[in-house]
C-alpha cells in the first residue's frame, strides 16, 4: 500500500496535518474548497520564483489565514513590503472576503523540502542541464543536509530522446510501508521544448517516535523543527542508537553471534 499511495495523505493524522483547516457544512463545503483551489493556483502562478513549498489554509469566522511556507521570503515580502501588500488585495478580490491575512515562514532548509527539491530540478531540465546530473546534485545536497534517504523518479522524453522512458535514482533508505517515518512527497513537472517531463521526489527525514504536533505551520515553519533547526535531528540520532541497541539484542535472540567467544 506504501508504494501506490500518496505519502502525505498516508500519514495524516499519523505524524501530519491538514494543509486545509476549516468546518463546513454540507451546502457550503464544496464552495470553500474550489476557493482552497483557486487561491493556490493564483500563488503558485503569481510567485512563480518564490520558492514555495506549501500553502496552509485556516478559515475562522468572517476571516481567512494563509500561511506561505517559501524558501526566498524575501521574493514575496518585496522592498518595505509592498509585495505582500499587493497579494492581499488581490486575494481579497479573488475571494470577496475583507478579512485577509498573510503569513509568510520561511524554510531554512530547503534542500529537504520534496517541493522545493522537484522545482529546482525541473527548473534546471527546463534550461537544458542534463537531467542526471541536476539529479545527483539535489540528492548529494539532501544527504549533506542531514536526510536519511531520497528518491527521484523522472518520466518522459528524457534528454530529448525520441521514446519516452522513466529513470530513478535513490540513495539511503526510504521505507514506504513505516507510517512513523517522516517521508516528504512532491510531484513537479518540467515544461520542456520536447514535452513534459513528470518528476516525482521522495524525501526520508527520520522517524518520528513521540507524539507530534500536527500543526503543518509548527512542523514546517518553527525553530523545532526538521527544517528550521537542529534539536528533530540530534533526536533522531539518538533513536538511531537506541535501533542498534534492539539490532544487538535481536542477534542475541537469534544465537547471540557479537557474544559468542
Amino acid at each position: 500500500m506504501g508504494q501506490k499511495a500518496n505519502p502525505i495523505g498516508n500519514r495524516l493524522g499519523i505524524i501530519r496535518g491538514w494543509e486545509s483547516n476549516w468546518y463546513a457544512t454540507k451546502k457550503d463545503y464544496a464552495g470553500k474548497l474550489i476557493e482552497d483551489y483557486k487561491i493556490r493556483t493564483y500563488l503558485n502562478a503569481r510567485i512563480n520564483k518564490g520558492g514555495i513549498s506549501k500553502i496552509v489554509i485556516e478559515r475562522t469566522l468572517g476571516k481567512l489565514i494563509i500561511t506561505i511556507h517559501t524558501s526566498k521570503p524575501g521574493i514575496i515580502i518585496g522592498k518595505g513590503g509592498g509585495e505582500v501588500d499587493r497579494i492581499k488585495e488581490e486575494l481579497k478580490k479573488l475571494t470577496s472576503k475583507e478579512d485577509v491575512q498573510i503569513n509568510i515562514l520561511e524554510i531554512r532548509r530547503p534542500e529537504l523540502d520534496a517541493m522545493i527539491v522537484g522545482d529546482t530540478i525541473a527548473r534546471q531540465i527546463e534550461n537544458r542541464i542534463n537531467f542526471k546530473r541536476a539529479t545527483k546534485m539535489a540528492i548529494a545536497s539532501a544527504l549533506r543536509m542531514g536526510a536519511e534517504g531520497i528518491k527521484v523518479k523522472l518520466s518522459g522524453r528524457l534528454g530529448g530522446s525520441e521514446i519516452a522512458r522513466s529513470e530513478e535514482f535513490k540513495q539511503g533508505r526510504v521505507p514506504l510501508h513505516t507510517f512513523r517515518m517522516d517521508i516528504d512527497y512532491a510531484n513537479v513537472f518540467a515544461q520542456t521544448v520536447y514535452g513534459k517531463i513528470g518528476i516525482k521526489v521522495w524525501i526520508c527525514k527520520g522517524e518520528v517516535l513521540a507524539k507530534r504536533d500536527l500543526n503543518p505551520n509548527f512542523i514546517a515553519g518553527g525553530g523545532k523543527n526538521e527544517v528550521g533547526g537542529g534539536e528533530r535531528r540530534e533526536r533522531r540520532d539518538d533513536n538511531r542508537g537506541d535501533r542498534r541497541d534492539d539490532r544487538r539484542g535481536g542477534g542475541d535472540r537469534r544465537g547471540g553471534g557479537g557474544r559468542r567467544n
